[in-house]
């Protein structure tokens, strides 16, 4: 990858989203179901994706408190997996994307850390951990990515999720 290369091409690294966009994103990643094909089938995307981009990612996909699909790529660390189960956990108690919930922390002046209340060893309101929802279900789940910084976790999760899913423009 040149100095100069994008891990996530199609978006300007210079623009935030802003609330709406980060949660019609959570609206239009819907899933009809989420097997363990699924799972498999994703994870084998994202890590294709992040290995034609050399992105440094660990890549995680859990569903009803089980891990599905893990990978770890060249210039992942373990750190990277600590990050995974605080973003995951992140989805898991708020029902809604890791960087949405830090999001809206922001939007209201503070930040997740100070005032969730909630242990930020344990928690991670950081780009990277997006809802597996299910259509007439709910949450499911969560895909997870780290290595990247965390609007482009985020926004690699999101290309992946679209492409699965036949969303991609």
């Amino acid at each position: 990858m040149t100095p100069n290369q994008e891990i996530t091409p199609k978006f300007h690294p210079e623009l935030t989203p802003s609330l709406e966009e980060l949660e019609a994103q959570e609206r239009r990643l819907v899933f009809r179901q989420f097997t363990h094909d699924d799972a498999w089938e994703l994870g084998s995307l994202l890590v294709r994706l992040a290995r034609e981009r050399q992105a440094p990612v660990a890549i995680d996909i859990h569903r009803a408190g089980q891990q599905l699909f893990h990978a770890a790529l060249p210039g992942s660390a373990p750190d990277n997996d600590a990050w995974i189960a605080r973003k995951r956990r992140v989805v898991e108690r708020y029902g809604h994307a890791s960087y949405l919930v830090g999001a809206r922390f922001r939007a209201k002046g503070s930040s997740f850390e100070e005032s969730s209340r909630l242990d930020p060893d344990t928690y991670a309101a950081h780009g990277g951990s997006f809802p597996v929802t299910v259509e007439g279900v709910g949450v499911v789940g969560a895909v997870t990515v780290s290595g990247l910084p965390q609007l482009q976790d985020h926004r690699f999760v999101v290309e992946a999720l679209e492409e699965f899913l036949g969303l991609a423009e």
